[in-house]
């Protein structure tokens, strides 16, 4: 079976998890490996793990999870959020040639991102194996990478353009590292009132109303901000997709699947819901200089 191969400018983005060199691949895209001779494998499904040795990221969504969103994301239900995604994105001074989508999971928002940037190639870093194996196909400029984004990011000095972060954690010293000077970060966060009419039916977490102050905390000062636009559209769900909207987030780790399906189950055949999601964007302070993490 012959492999997709890797797009060689998203290679040359990466760096070794374990002393920080260059990665380049190794022939026919088997895996990567530094200078240092630290080798990684790439995995059957094309996605290739840069962890140190004997470090665990944290617990990853689950298959089922992954599977979840894939079914959502594929119907079209959130294309209004990478909708606005890409146009924050495309956004701002100079060219867009490299993305790098921290905890991106199957890669559907940033292939997205790549379509409004032709020329642009991305690198997609989650903690989950399952997110993994479907972003390494989600696109021929896209590669998939497992690890851990708390951690250091196995990715060079200054090499990209601009990362994204759609409901997943922040690393503001990591990633004011690996932007690029007038680089930017776009981060989507769920607005208070974000699927509030599922809420108390399903008995879902609710939004964190501390979650702005939360946010900033979590990249200031390595990052400041530069923008803001809150995105909100009406969802038209039928109880199928209601189950798999909740499956694919943090909900699904607090409900079993036997009390969610009895409460989706008591819904009307279709459900309007709410989409609604702040989109924020930060950039390295300019007096930043060689203080930079």
């Amino acid at each position: 079976m012959s492999r997709r191969p890797w797009p060689p400018r998203a290679v040359a983005l990466l760096a070794c998890p374990v002393c920080g060199a260059p990665l380049s691949a190794l022939p026919g895209d088997a895996g990567l490996r530094c200078p240092a001779g630290h080798s990684f494998d790439r995995a059957r499904q094309g996605h290739v793990t840069l962890l140190p040795p004997g470090h665990t990221p944290p617990t990853g969504d689950t298959a089922a999870m992954v599977a979840d969103r894939a079914e959502v994301l594929a119907a079209g239900t959130y294309a209004g959020l990478t909708r606005v995604l890409a146009d924050a994105v495309a956004a701002g001074e100079g060219p867009v040639d490299a993305v790098l989508d921290l905890g991106g999971g199957t890669g559907h928002h940033l292939a997205g991102v790549l379509d409004r940037l032709p020329g642009a190639v991305g690198v997609v870093l989650d903690s989950s194996r399952y997110a993994a194996r479907r972003a390494a196909g989600m696109s021929p400029r896209v590669l998939a990478v497992v690890a851990d984004t708390w951690a250091r990011l196995p990715v060079r000095d200054a090499a990209v353009d601009r990362a994204t972060v759609v409901f997943a954690p922040r690393n503001g010293p990591e990633t004011a590292r690996v932007l690029r000077p007038g680089g930017r970060l776009v981060v989507v966060t769920p607005a208070p009132d974000h699927l509030a009419e599922l809420v108390r039916p399903l008995g879902l977490l609710r939004v964190d109303p501390d979650k702005e102050a939360r946010l900033a905390a979590s990249l200031e000062p390595h990052l400041v901000p530069a923008g803001r636009v809150r995105h909100r559209e009406e969802l038209d769900l039928d109880r199928g997709t209601v189950a798999t909207v909740v499956g694919m987030g943090p909900h699904a780790r607090h409900l079993t699947p036997e009390r969610l399906a009895a409460a989706v189950a008591a819904l009307p055949p279709r459900v309007r819901a709410t989409l609604a999601v702040d989109v924020t964007t930060w950039t390295v302070p300019a007096d930043a200089g060689g203080a930079r993490p």
